[in-house]
């Protein structure tokens, strides 16, 4: 069976339309839920795409998934695809990550992407460290918000200069999906140096989203 045509069938599946309409609402989103679970979505498409093994099919499902979807669940399942073993930290992924992150167009779709980014900042830390330092200043914010929360979760081996370099062109922005991700990235980073993220934010004029959000667990 066709990945894609097996991950439709199994999303379907297990749909439940009472729980549909405030997934939708929730999330603001003008494309209709299935009802399914964030976490069994991605379940879903990653038992079905085990059976590709070619990183350019894989990247071809994950496509073929998100310009043919009728649910949102069906964007998750692709999203879920590019974090399959032989594509993660490819950086062929990235034109598609960039179309994805383009066409989305909010936070659930950025926000989950970012953990891509991580990986190719793992694998490929100078070509990547380029990548975000030109999405940083990027004219569409989610662009540039998935380079400020790209090394989420990289706990020690976050590199610091390039967070600051990604923070720095966007301190002055008054959306909150910014000054939010401003302090989230602020955040994580605390956990492993809090001496060097209160450093930071008494060294430089973060909103009082982006200071709150940062300095949470100090």
């Amino acid at each position: 069976m066709d990945v894609v045509a097996e991950i439709r069938r199994e999303l379907r599946a297990v749909a439940d339309p009472t729980r549909a309409p405030g997934q939708q609402a929730y999330m603001k989103s003008a494309m209709p839920f299935l009802g399914v679970r964030v976490p069994q979505a991605r379940r879903i498409a990653r038992t079905a795409g085990k059976r590709l093994t070619d990183p350019s099919g894989i990247r071809e499902a994950a496509l073929q998934l998100w310009e043919s979807a009728e649910f949102r669940e069906e964007w998750y399942a692709a999203m879920a695809l590019l974090g399959l073993r032989p594509v993660r930290g490819d950086l062929a992924n990235v034109p598609l990550i960039e179309q994805l992150v383009r066409t989305g167009q909010w936070w659930d779709i950025t926000d989950e992407l970012a953990h891509r980014l991580a990986e190719l900042h793992d694998c490929h830390p100078e070509q990547t460290a380029e990548l975000v330092l030109a999405w940083c200043r990027d004219d569409d914010l989610w662009i540039r918000r998935i380079a400020i929360l790209s090394q989420l979760g990289r706990r020690e081996r976050l590199d610091r200069d390039v967070l600051a370099a990604v923070i720095e062109p966007n301190l002055a922005d008054p959306d909150f999906f910014i000054r939010k991700a401003i302090g989230w990235a602020l955040r994580e980073y605390a956990r492993v140096d809090p001496a060097w993220v209160q450093a930071y934010a008494d060294d430089h004029p973060l909103s009082p989203l982006s200071r709150r959000e940062a300095l949470k667990h100090l």
